[in-house]
């Protein structure tokens, strides 16, 4: 690729994005952040699909497919012993944490 200003500014940018949130608390703030989002979106999810009660099925499927898309994605490669997830891959992960989470608390709330 040619070395125009644009793809400089999009490497330096990306560069500093990795040097500030390579701090630990600031990573385990994202990482949280991702958790209670998609902690927010399955329950979101699951009630506005009970709702109706029309597409409790296809949005079952469709939430039940991203998370194995995900998990297949996170636990593919195989970590080294020092080596640590890429940022972005670990705030997926734990998005989809939270909507397993939340699925399943909806789950005991609708089962008491």
């Amino acid at each position: 690729m040619q070395r125009t200003r644009l793809n400089t500014v999009i490497e330096i940018s990306g560069t500093r994005f990795t040097q500030f949130f390579s701090n630990p608390w600031r990573r385990i703030s994202l990482v949280l952040l991702g958790f209670l989002s998609g902690f927010f979106i399955g329950a979101a999810v699951s009630t506005t699909a009970g709702q109706d009660a029309q597409w409790d099925v296809v949005g079952a499927g469709l939430l039940l497919f991203f998370v194995e898309l995900v998990s297949l994605w996170v636990y593919r490669q195989p970590l080294k012993s020092n080596q640590q997830r890429s940022l972005i891959l670990e705030m997926v992960n734990f998005f989809k944490m939270g909507i397993v989470y939340s699925l399943f608390l909806e789950a005991f709330k609708l089962g008491s």
